[in-house]
């Protein structure tokens, strides 16, 4: 996904972490399934997911298409998510499906990280993965077209009930029963990928010139969390070439307060002015 649908994707997801916030789990967890359930209707309609991701139909003409066919069926939170999808522009019509799709994702994984459980969802699709690559029966049998959705759904929970968290299930239930085109193993990693980017959101990783103590380091985190809105895991790395003070890294968002900086900003002002003078 690129251009305007990663733009328009990345302020769904944004929009969809702060509603998280607002949701318990069970109606999170109906969000996500609600969502996948219209994804499938788009897959399978290719006029429509055209239509609605058409540049030259209207965006309040959108919602109207997404509001007449979800209104009454769905929750208030997934009529207001479509809604805001179908209003974004997108380059082409398959990237609306794959938007759609990855925030039905996250709702089941905010739900996870809202139950501290994330982690263990991460690690459990990926240890689902390699259990599929050594288990060339139970994969023809998941990858089965033949085999009713409901019966590949029974054999996973069969095989990870009381193993699995239900997110990590209902993950690989979806990446199992409606692939889209991709191989089981490249829509679990697709799953897993959803999830390790949900988790480096939640990582704050923190540069100082020297250790920090224990409560400079809950000091920190506290100011992180009025900064990002959000409690925020300290991952501590020490590197005396920055001098002193702290870089700060979340997600793709740096906050560089080291003394190495600071120098070198000094340092290219000096040389400014120096150049400036000459020529005076």
């Amino acid at each position: 996904m690129q251009g305007v649908s990663r733009s328009s994707l990345a302020e769904l997801r944004d929009d969809l972490g702060r509603r998280g916030g607002e949701l318990d789990r069970a109606a999170l967890l109906r969000l996500s399934d609600e969502l996948y359930a219209v994804v499938g209707v788009f897959a399978a309609n290719y006029g429509l997911r055209r239509s609605l991701s058409d540049p030259s139909v209207a965006a309040d003409a959108k919602v109207r298409v997404a509001d007449t066919l979800l209104s009454g069926k769905v929750a208030d939170a997934t009529l207001d998510t479509v809604k805001d999808a179908v209003r974004l522009p997108w380059s082409q019509p398959r990237d609306l499906v794959d938007g759609v799709e990855i925030l039905a994702a996250d709702a089941a994984l905010i739900a996870a990280e809202n139950d501290g459980t994330l982690d263990e969802v991460e690690d459990e699709l990926f240890r689902f993965s390699r259990i599929l690559s050594g288990e060339p029966q139970l994969r023809a049998a998941l990858a089965d077209v033949g085999l009713p959705a409901d019966q590949k759904r029974e054999l996973l929970e069969r095989l990870l009930s009381g193993k699995a968290t239900e997110v990590t299930i209902r993950l690989l239930a979806q990446a199992v029963i409606a692939p889209r085109g991709r191989t089981i193993e490249r829509a679990i990693s697709d799953a897993s990928e959803f999830a390790a980017s949900r988790r480096e959101r939640l990582i704050a990783r923190v540069t100082s010139a020297i250790e920090l103590s224990e409560q400079e380091q809950q000091d920190l985190a506290e100011a992180l969390a009025r900064v990002f809105g959000q409690q925020l895991y300290l991952q501590l790395v020490v590197d005396p070439s920055i001098v002193g003070g702290l870089t700060v890294r979340v997600g793709d968002e740096v906050l560089d307060a080291s003394v190495a900086r600071q120098l070198d900003e000094a340092r290219r002002r000096l040389t400014s002015g120096g150049v400036r003078s000459r020529r005076t």
